[in-house]
């Protein structure tokens, strides 16, 4: 992974660029102006540019990057904040002053929705295996600004370990967090968006094992929930109880402990 600058750069921004080079293990290339295919063509690697705005992961011979943005989080919010309902909370059962484990970060749409609903008293921790998304992610939820405070207020209360769910779990007490979440890559893809796409390229792929889900039960106070694709075997498999919901690609399943 090489870390720069957009094409147009500064001193504080080549500053930044090499700092977070040396807190990623990586290496910093200045990047004179190249656009994004010719840099390529020169370092054949995949990189980080570092923006005015935000961060960009460019997979390599991809001109379409990676980079933090609420997503689907802000309209769920403003939904919410009018007492409509999101199948996401009501599979979690989640209330003011809850805890969530997130074992699958990815952009945190649901970890976003999750710490709104909890609030500050509450607990929202997010897992990405890959370092380089768990960075990107981790800094998008503390600087992005979404004009609204009580978005932006739930995104930075998001704590993101950059470790693979199933050592985080290990790690963790019993009924140390009141609900245990999961949304692995779907087997069949839902691609949607370039965000997404992009992000598949270096999600690390964790399988949903028997261990994974009897550490989840361990950790878990109340419930494990699930979501996947509505043909996916995982739900019975685990003995999740699906919610199935009409017209839906996915649905939630939960397990009640």
């Amino acid at each position: 992974m090489i870390i720069t600058t957009a094409g147009r750069t500064n001193d504080e921004m080549i500053q930044k660029a090499e700092n977070i080079a040396i807190e990623l293990n990586s290496s910093y290339k200045p990047r004179k102006k190249l656009s994004v295919q010719n840099f390529q063509t020169i370092y054949n690697d995949d990189f980080i540019v570092v923006g005015k705005e935000r961060l960009e992961l460019f997979p390599n011979h991809e001109i379409e990057p990676f980079f933090f943005h609420p997503n689907s989080a802000m309209f769920r919010i403003k939904r919410l904040q009018k007492n409509e309902h999101d199948p996401f909370l009501e599979a979690a059962k989640l209330e003011k002053g809850m805890s969530l484990l997130d074992c699958t970060l990815g952009l945190a749409s649901d970890s976003i929705v999750a710490s709104f609903a909890v609030g500050n008293k509450g607990k929202v921790l997010g897992t990405e295996g890959n370092k380089f998304l768990a960075y990107i992610v981790k800094t998008g939820l503390s600087q992005w600004d979404s004009g609204v405070n009580e978005i932006n207020e739930a995104m930075s209360r998001i704590e993101v370990l950059s470790q693979t769910s199933l050592k985080v779990l290990k790690d963790l007490k019993d009924e140390s967090f009141d609900c245990v979440y999961f949304d692995p890559m779907f087997e069949e893809s839902i691609l949607e968006s370039d965000g997404i796409r992009a992000l598949t390229k270096f999600a690390l792929y964790e399988s949903l094992t028997k261990e994974t889900i009897k550490e989840a039960l361990r950790v878990a106070k109340y419930r494990v929930v699930l979501k996947d694709h509505f043909r996916s075997p995982r739900f019975e498999e685990h003995g999740f109880q699906a919610i199935k919901r009409k017209s839906a690609k996915f649905h939630f399943g939960t397990i009640e402990k």
